[in-house]
């Protein structure tokens, strides 16, 4: 997360802070462009940042910090509920609600019908395997969304990609290339498909204009605004599956 901060310096103190199961050193972050003290908890990662202005003092920024010290444990405590991967859990795929069935003899090539989700091999192995898988799939279901979407609407996309960023589900760049957090294969179906119709969207308008927002919804089919609500008040949760606190 800290690497997206440009031309600032982060360092992290003593300070410690707990809360829901998490702990959390604080983080002090000195901005160029802050103009004054602020903290803040991180939804997608617990992170506890301190904001400061590139000559603030440290110390009585320090103190301002733990005297919130109620409060950011408070907030750490409302954060979603870590979701480890684990046998017999629930999630979803695809639009999918399917159950994790593991077991070290079954074969380790994932298959999936019938709502259950097969995976074997070592136990220990399980987590970065079902990772690996959903990101493939990710990759397959969003590309082939993309291309068809724009090639309905006569639109040129060079590369589709996933990854995983905190600060955002999709980007659009202006050499036709596309890349999505590969966490929306855990979302809903429309959520999903709403994404894709905004950044191919973004190859027509590269903005947030009326007229952007108006190419969204006839390319989605629907209103796209149900979708970004789910993604503010639920998509949180989705950074917090496969980790364990």
């Amino acid at each position: 997360m800290t690497s997206n901060i440009i031309s600032s310096t982060v360092t992290t103190s003593d300070l410690i802070f707990t809360g829901g199961g998490r702990v959390r050193p604080l983080t002090i972050v000195r901005r160029p462009t802050a103009r004054s003290m602020r903290l803040t908890i991180d939804p997608r990662d617990a992170s506890v940042l301190l904001s400061l202005p590139t000559r603030a003092a440290l110390r009585p920024a320090l103190a301002w910090a733990a005297g919130k010290r109620d409060w950011i444990e408070c907030e750490l405590a409302r954060l979603p509920d870590p979701q480890p991967i684990a046998p017999g859990m629930v999630f979803t795929v695809a639009g999918e609600q399917v159950q994790l069935s593991w077991t070290s003899t079954t074969s380790r090539t994932i298959r999936r019908g019938n709502g259950v989700l097969n995976v074997g091999g070592p136990a220990e192995n399980l987590t970065p395997r079902l990772l690996r898988y959903l990101r493939r799939e990710a990759l397959l279901i969003l590309e082939e969304e993309t291309r068809t979407l724009a090639a309905r609407n006569d639109i040129m996309i060079r590369k589709v990609a996933v990854g995983d960023p905190k600060s955002r589900w999709g980007s659009c760049a202006s050499s036709g290339d596309i890349r999505y957090s590969w966490r929306l294969i855990l979302a809903p179906t429309e959520v999903r498909r709403a994404t894709v119709a905004h950044e191919v969207a973004h190859r027509v308008h590269m903005n947030h204009s009326a007229e952007f927002h108006a190419l969204v919804a006839t390319m989605h089919g629907a209103d796209p605004r149900p979708a970004r609500h789910w993604l503010r008040s639920h998509g949180a949760a989705l950074h917090w599956f496969g980790c364990d606190g």
